[in-house]
């Protein structure tokens, strides 16, 4: 409630005065603040701040994981961590995973989006493929398979003696690939175990951005097809630009996946692959806590691996900022 002097003629402004009182608490604004601002930021608190400063702690120890008793050890761990030779080749294959990964999935699954919804015929109403609901379909179906599964299943497909994939290549004749490990072999094994992860994240994020290109108004691409502009510039002049929030958000997603990418991974191949070619820093942190009994050190690289992540999504947002993300007098439509 606020309670203001009424102006007298003559009265400088200086001799007037605003008296503002607070409005009292009540039963209703109280119980409002505990629910809904009290509640959820306790839960945070408890479940997200806690755990990390937990962790922040122990990587400072040399916490056997099997017991109670721990030294603190300072950044001695994070000293280490950084002159480990295959932790900082874990960082590496994540980095590459976290650059490619995102970009050949969002491609893909733009390319296939822009086709179902105004890939179609170039003349009348502007539409996509003839069957896009089939297509839809076809193509969100790898990702209602759990990760794990997908895993298994291609590292089956690689297999070399028994694999589908060598036999098929066979037939067609390709005989140099016959009995070729995929997953063996060091200049194949980053790409393949790529390959896995894109295949099992473009149908999720193609049906993401038909739902966002299905939200800009068809007149907007009429208005192209009549100033003569083809299916590739109408893409990626007006419909990348309209639905550029979307694209930013399925980048940061697809990159926090790709420096997780435990699943796929340990699936594909559970060592690491030859030369530690697929090694991530989740399969390195794993085998140093279970295998080792090390997990003030492991804690370290969770710590790493968090930091990364952070750094990775404030590129992502800042690169976006620079650029004229959400800025409509730069992000606008170029024709």
């Amino acid at each position: 409630m606020t309670t203001t002097h009424e102006a007298v003629p003559g009265e400088g402004p200086q001799q007037r005065t605003v008296t503002r009182r607070r409005r009292p608490l009540t039963f209703d604004r109280v119980s409002f603040m505990v629910v809904f601002l009290g509640l959820p930021l306790t839960v945070f608190v408890i479940f997200v701040a806690s755990p990390f400063v937990q962790a922040l702690y122990y990587s400072l120890t040399d916490w056997s994981g099997f017991s109670s008793g721990m030294n603190f050890v300072g950044l001695d761990n994070y000293v280490k961590l950084f002159n480990d030779d295959i932790f900082l080749k874990a960082v590496r294959n994540n980095v590459l995973l976290a650059i490619v990964v995102p970009i050949v999935t969002i491609v893909l699954s733009l390319t296939l989006a822009t086709l179902v919804t105004i890939g179609g015929s170039g003349t009348g109403t502007v539409r996509g493929l003839k069957n896009a609901g089939f297509y839809r379909i076809i193509s969100f179906f790898p990702y209602v398979i759990p990760a794990i599964v997908i895993g298994l299943i291609w590292a089956q497909v690689f297999t070399p003696t028994s694999g589908i994939l060598d036999a098929v290549l066979n037939q067609i004749g390709l005989t140099g690939f016959k009995d070729f490990a995929w997953l063996g072999d060091a200049r194949t094994a980053m790409p393949a175990s790529m390959f896995v992860m894109i295949w099992g994240a473009v149908g999720f994020y193609m049906v993401l951005f038909i739902a966002a290109i299905r939200g800009i108004d068809p007149e907007v691409f009429e208005a192209a097809r009549i100033d003569g502009a083809g299916r590739f510039r109408t893409a990626t002049r007006i419909t990348v630009p309209l639905i550029r929030d979307n694209v930013q958000t399925a980048y940061i997603y697809l990159g926090i996946a790709a420096l997780d990418a435990f699943v796929y991974m340990q699936a594909l191949n559970p060592g690491g692959g030859p030369q530690n070619s697929t090694l991530v820093m989740p399969q390195q942190l794993f085998t140093t806590a279970f295998s080792k009994g090390q997990f003030g050190y492991s804690t370290a690289m969770g710590v790493v691996l968090a930091a990364v992540t952070m750094l990775f999504a404030l590129i992502v947002f800042t690169v976006n900022a620079l650029t004229g993300g959400r800025d409509p007098r730069k992000a606008k439509v170029r024709r």
